[in-house]
Formats: structure tokens, C-alpha cells, sequence
């Protein structure tokens, strides 16, 4: 029996894309073998490679003058291809530091240039929160602003774009595909398939075509973005066995009516167990709620000694990885596009008898 997977990252992913591929595997599309032991130069996988873009696009409204990327690795290969690309020398960036996640991408981007670190994530009475925009301290020239939307282990989520008129950077990797988004509010996005569109391996990247073109001259061939855009995304033999669940996992959203449907859906989600947090003494989140991640909830025990009791007792009645990272400890739940609402009540239900058995 499946139980439901709170994991962060790798994610759980929808039951009906895991039962196609499986029934898939042996013998993709009548070619006899699976859709990882053919050539990824054939004509059958380029044109899975075309459609899976073509329907990412239908889901985004992804601009012409935008290019779609599959790339080999993770997000953070990005946080050193980003700047390699886009920070010219004599340029500052300026990035915007909400969390772990945005922390490592400073950290990794000033090794390739300039950076302006604006630290807007404070903690104020055991609550963390954002900073007001006119507090932050942005470079009058910059090459372009990067930002976390949604910091996967804090559980912090900014709702709305950060400001206007600049290149605009964000790591989606937690949040892309959940709500509606304007495009061209950015100049690259950026987001591991991992969380809410395929297995680990591979990102998406979308960037304004204008925007490439301009790597450093040490950039490495792999590296640079037009010479991916160029080949297809295959200037090497790309991660195809993800390229071909993430075409599944778009036809799955949608069936279920689109990344319009997927927001209300994770809103619905999010909406129950926040409230069952916030009504319940013996359990607390530690985000201000403008700020409360749709995708990551973190929440702790009011007695921690319980910690290892939680989770030991969640697991045997069906629910999965629950702790917290090991940075912030606590709880977390992730409760990505594929997590069915029958989960997250099933959680609820738990917290709820488990605070009676032990408050």
C-alpha cells in the first residue's frame, strides 16, 4: 500500500504518471524497449522532447521570445551558471536573501563577480518575516535581482512579485507550476524537476532569449545557455528518463485543469493544516502569515522531547517523512501539486489525536 510522501525533494509524484511509466517501461510506444534505451537522437524522442516543451509552454503561456531548457543536474548548478551567464564584468547583481536556499546562491555567486546581498529574512519574537521592500538596499545598475519565491526548508514564501523593472532571477524549484505566474515579470526561471515536475537530475530553465549570448569566455561549453538553446537542450545526451516523466507529469496537471487549478488546490491544502496549527496550542509555525510557503509547511511540537515519538507514530499509520531539515529541526510537511488532499487530512487527523494522547 502507497502511504503519503511529505518528502522536500525527491517529491512524491501523481500515482496515475507513476502507473503509465510503469506500464510503460518495458515497451515505450511500441518500440519495443523503454523510452531510457533508445537513442535521444531518434526521431521518437525528439518529438517527446518537442511536446513536453510545447505542452510546459501551454501551461506557463511561455513567450516565443523565451527559450525552454532541459538541463542536466540541480538547481544549484544553476546558483555558478547564472552569473557566468548574465554577471559581465564590472556589473554588480543583486540577490535577495530569504533563506538557506538564496544563502547558498550568494555564496556561490561571488565567486563568479560582484554581488549585492540583501538580507531581508529577520526573526522577530521566534517569528520570522520578510522585510518591507523599502528597506532593501538595491544597486541602482544591477545586472539582474535573484530571489528564492518559495525556501523549500524555512517555509518562507514571498506571494508576489519583488519589484519592477529589473532582470528578475528566480529559483523555482518549489513552487513553479503551483499558481499562475506572469512570465515575463522575469528574465530567467529557473526550477529542479524534483518537487512538482519529475524525478531529480534534471532542471528547467526559461530565459529571455535577449539574455543569452553573453557568457563569460570561461564559461564552460555545457554551461552556457545559448549553446544548450542551440542543440535543443541535447549538445550532449540529456537526462531522458526525467525529460519523459516531466511530459507525463504535464499531461497529468492538465488533465486536472491546469496550474489554475493546481492553486486552488494547494491553497485548499495549505488553508486546513494551517489552521489546524494555528488552533491547536500544542503545535506552532514559525513564519509571519504573509509569509507562510504553500508548499513547505514547518511546525513544531510545543514539547520537542516528543519529536522522535511524532514521527515514529506518523510513519507506522501511513505518513512520510515529516522531519524538518536538519538545519531548522522541527517538523515539515510538503505538500507539492501531486500530494492529494486525503493526505494532508490524514495529517491533520493524526496531529489532532496525537495532541490529545500527549498534550
Amino acid at each position: 500500500m502507497r502511504k503519503f510522501n511529505f518528502c522536500s525533494g525527491p517529491a512524491a509524484m501523481p500515482e496515475a504518471v507513476l502507473k503509465r511509466a510503469q506500464a510503460e517501461l518495458l515497451d515505450w510506444n511500441g518500440h519495443g524497449c523503454s523510452v531510457m534505451e533508445i537513442s535521444h537522437r531518434s526521431d521518437a524522442f525528439v518529438e517527446l522532447a518537442e511536446s513536453a516543451e510545447r505542452k510546459l509552454r501551454a501551461l506557463m503561456n511561455i513567450p516565443d521570445d523565451y527559450a525552454v531548457l532541459f538541463c542536466h543536474g540541480s538547481a544549484t548548478h544553476q546558483f555558478a551558471m547564472i552569473p557566468m551567464n548574465l554577471l559581465a564584468d564590472g556589473k554588480t547583481a543583486d540577490y535577495l536573501n530569504t533563506g538557506i536556499w538564496s544563502d547558498k546562491a550568494v555564496k556561490e555567486s561571488k565567486k563568479f563577480g560582484q554581488v549585492n546581498e540583501i538580507k531581508a529574512l529577520v526573526e522577530r519574537d521566534g517569528v520570522f518575516t520578510v522585510t518591507d521592500r523599502s528597506e532593501w538596499k538595491l544597486s541602482a545598475d544591477s545586472a539582474y535581482l535573484h530571489y528564492c519565491p518559495n525556501e523549500t526548508i524555512g517555509g518562507v514564501e514571498l506571494h508576489s512579485v519583488p519589484v519592477d523593472g529589473r532582470v528578475l532571477v528566480a529559483d523555482m524549484s518549489s513552487c513553479i507550476l503551483s499558481r499562475p505566474i506572469n512570465v515575463r515579470d522575469y528574465g530567467l526561471i529557473y526550477a529542479g524537476a524534483q518537487k512538482n515536475i519529475g524525478p531529480a537530475g534534471m532542471t528547467i530553465v526559461i530565459i529571455r532569449k535577449d539574455l543569452m549570448g553573453k557568457a563569460s569566455a570561461r564559461t564552460p561549453t555545457l554551461f552556457d545557455y545559448k549553446v544548450l538553446a542551440d542543440n535543443g537542450s541535447m549538445y550532449n545526451t540529456p537526462p531522458t528518463w526525467a525529460w519523459y516523466l516531466a511530459d507525463l507529469v504535464f499531461d497529468w496537471i492538465a488533465e486536472q485543469g491546469g496550474v489554475q487549478a493546481m492553486e486552488k488546490h494547494n491553497a485548499a491544502k495549505a488553508d486546513v493544516l494551517y489552521a489546524c496549527i494555528d488552533s491547536n496550542p500544542f503545535y506552532r509555525n514559525p513564519i509571519a502569515k504573509p509569509f507562510r510557503s504553500r508548499m513547505n509547511v514547518p511546525f513544531r511540537l510545543h514539547d520537542e522531547a516528543l519529536n522522535d515519538k511524532f514521527l515514529q507514530e506518523s510513519e507506522a499509520a501511513g505518513m512520510l517523512a515529516l522531519a524538518g531539515h536538519r538545519s531548522v529541526g522541527g517538523m515539515r510537511a510538503s505538500i507539492y501539486n501531486a500530494m492529494p488532499m486525503a493526505g494532508v487530512q490524514t495529517l491533520i487527523e493524526f496531529m489532532t489525536d496525537f495532541a490529545k494522547r500527549n498534550g
